[in-house]
């Protein structure tokens, strides 16, 4: 496989990763979060918590680290001069890592780790809190999610037009 090959191939998966995530939390801005309002609070605390724990598996890592891996690739071989800096590929990777992978770290891990600190009526009285501001973060990385995968599909047409 030659250098341009993987080029693309990272591009494509990281356009792919993006868009799947975008998806992801597209679904709960849209129908997960205002299910959940829906519900006494008691119930949606014990559903959160319960997501919380669940979405935790390989295959989620593996799509959520793997596009953050492979934009930061993207961006790293960039910067050293790997491949042309293509301001498609810049941006969606820059997204992506900033918008999707560093709210998710900064923002709605955070606020995961204290609903998951918290029971009974400490969690009940924490819910409005934690769904007003975890929506919100949400919304952030929903938008940049799908943003990133984007820009990224349109650097996959740039590099086409390259000379790798």
């Amino acid at each position: 496989m030659s250098y341009a090959d993987l080029l693309v191939s990272v591009v494509a998966f990281a356009a792919i990763g993006s868009g799947l995530m975008g998806g992801l939390f597209f679904v709960f801005s849209n129908a997960v979060m205002p299910a959940l309002a829906r519900l006494a609070p008691e119930r949606a605390v014990a559903f959160m918590q319960a997501v919380n724990v669940t979405i935790l598996n390989p295959l989620f890592l593996f799509l959520f680290v793997g596009t953050a891996v492979a934009c930061a690739f993207l961006l790293l071989g960039a910067l050293i001069g790997w491949h042309p800096p293509t301001l498609n590929v810049l941006a969606g990777a820059a997204l992506y890592l900033i918008g999707a992978f560093g709210v998710t770290a900064a923002g709605n891990v955070p606020l995961n780790n204290a609903l998951a600190e918290r029971e009974g009526a400490d969690a009940i009285a924490f819910w409005p809190d934690y769904a007003a501001r975890w929506t919100r973060w949400n919304h952030v990385r929903t938008v940049a999610s799908i943003a990133a995968a984007g820009f990224l599909t349109l650097g996959l047409y740039d590099l086409a037009t390259l000379t790798l």
